[in-house]
């Protein structure tokens, strides 16, 4: 009978590793755009080509299924002719780490070492905001709220002077951003800001009187066995051997490899999708009750949005089974996303090229259709013809407050965009006011010379610019 057992729970362990390779073969040769027209269906395309299309030389995947991480895998390599990608290899968290940061500052809530509606001036010990008209409180500054400036840090490439944090909050040289400052009322709209994570790095680190990296490390990495993890910039010589180097667009490499980001709580964390897989996982088992880093009550104000769909360092979707959080993230030479749901699968992306965003965002939409999940599907829309005067009426260039600019201009006989330098698409109109791309669920709703650009629950106005 004993023997019997075994073999039955041997054959059902093969059956099931059988299914899931079944499963990930689908999912390897199933991404899809985000946006098909109607009527027009597109084939789906493999994980290899669309790589080789998007110049992305390496890709990791950790998959969340059933409260636990599913499977995990590496594809490409870390660089040309270097080691190939596995599920061990180190990326640029990017933004991403606005969400462990914001963990952690929770956590120090939770203990009584932080008030998250207190001025932040009265926590500041090393640096201060200049005073405004308004107090800004850490809740406004880990929701994007505080009307702080500066949305995102380039970096520093490996040839360049790196800044201290008290630099870049000053915007002292070496620093090539401007100083961190309220540039609105704090409270009164959602305005991304790294500048306002520099600042609360800075709230952290006085505080508790430890480094970032260790306070990090003991409140947040350690305790959730994020054992691949740390905040480091740059990364130590001795772990770069094991770390996926970064390239642009055309999947060249950065010349000197990483750059340096000392911004560390909006963009300093190095880490691996199974290491993120479990922040995630730790964060639905506390939200849903069971024990985490953070109590339920916390958990849930974390996941709670403040304004423009944008929790406690998430972005947060849906409702009901469909509710979910998730963050992108973006350095020279990454990109990234985390997305789960609050009680149910999910999957990190982590890519070492440029154009590696779209690449992630194919994934998930590949893992929704094989798992069946209620949101990240491929979306279809009618496009109608725009006359060609109100195209050229159009062309322009267009401010996004706070996260630079976007063009569009008739090319090659039709209404294209560039979202990001030059890289063009089209623009298709689904009414005369209302336009969308392919690549993104990303939709623009015009009036008169400005409007909103939408994505999810990420809602800016955009003006033309003179």
């Amino acid at each position: 009978m004993k023997r019997l057992l075994i073999l039955s729970l041997a054959l059902m362990s093969a059956s099931a590793s059988a299914g899931q390779a079944e499963q990930i073969a689908r999912i390897e040769r199933g991404l899809r755009p985000p946006v098909l027209l109607s009527g027009d269906p597109a084939a789906a395309r493999s994980l290899l080509d669309e790589m080789r299309r998007l110049h992305v030389p390496g890709v990791s995947i950790a998959v969340i299924r059933n409260g636990k991480i599913a499977w995990a895998r590496g594809y490409g390599v870390a660089f040309t002719g270097g080691p190939a990608i596995t599920p061990a290899t180190l990326f640029q968290a990017a933004s991403i780490s606005k969400s462990v940061t914001a963990m952690a500052a929770l956590r120090l809530a939770e203990r009584g070492e932080l008030d998250l509606d207190a001025d932040i001036n009265t926590v500041l010990t090393s640096w201060a905001l200049p005073p405004g008209a308004a107090d800004v409180t850490l809740r406004q500054l880990l929701s994007h709220t505080a009307g702080t400036g500066v949305s995102g840090f380039p970096g520093y490439a490996a040839h360049q002077p790196a800044p201290t944090l008290l630099q870049v909050l000053d915007g002292a040289p070496p620093a090539n951003t401007k100083p961190v400052r309220i540039e609105s009322a704090p409270g009164a709209e959602w305005h991304y800001s790294g500048g306002g994570y520099s600042i609360v790095q800075q709230a952290l680190i006085d505080r508790t009187k430890q480094p970032f990296d260790v306070l990090l490390r003991d409140t947040v990495l350690a305790p959730i066995g994020m054992t691949h993890s740390r905040f480091a910039q740059p990364l130590p010589v001795g772990l770069l051997t094991r770390a996926a180097l970064p390239h642009d667009g055309e999947g060249k490499p950065l010349a000197g490899g990483p750059y340096t980001y000392p911004e560390l709580a909006a963009a300093g964390l190095w880490t691996t999708p199974s290491d993120l897989a479990r922040f995630a996982l730790d964060l639905q088992r506390s939200a849903g009750g069971g024990k985490g880093v953070l109590s339920a009550r916390m958990a849930r104000t974390m996941l709670t949005p403040v304004k423009n769909g944008y929790g406690l360092g998430v972005n947060v979707q849906g409702e009901g089974a469909s509710l979910g959080f998730a963050h992108g993230g973006s350095n020279n030479g990454y990109k990234n996303t985390l997305f789960a749901y609050a009680h149910g699968d999910g999957a990190v992306v982590m890519t070492n090229g440029d154009n590696g965003g779209e690449l992630a965002s194919s994934v998930l939409r590949a893992l929704a259709q094989e798992y069946k999940w209620p949101s990240q599907r491929v979306a279809v829309r009618k496009a109608i013809a725009l006359p060609v005067k109100e195209q050229e009426a159009l062309a322009g260039r267009y401010d996004l407050k706070g996260l630079g600019d976007f063009k569009v201009a008739r090319r090659d006989g039709r209404l294209m965009i560039a979202l990001r330098g030059d890289s063009w698409e089209p623009l298709y109109a689904a009414s005369p006011t209302v336009l969308f791309v392919l690549s993104s669920e990303l939709e623009l709703r015009l009036d008169g010379d400005g409007g909103r650009i939408l994505s999810g629950s990420f809602d800016v106005p955009f003006t033309r610019a003179p």
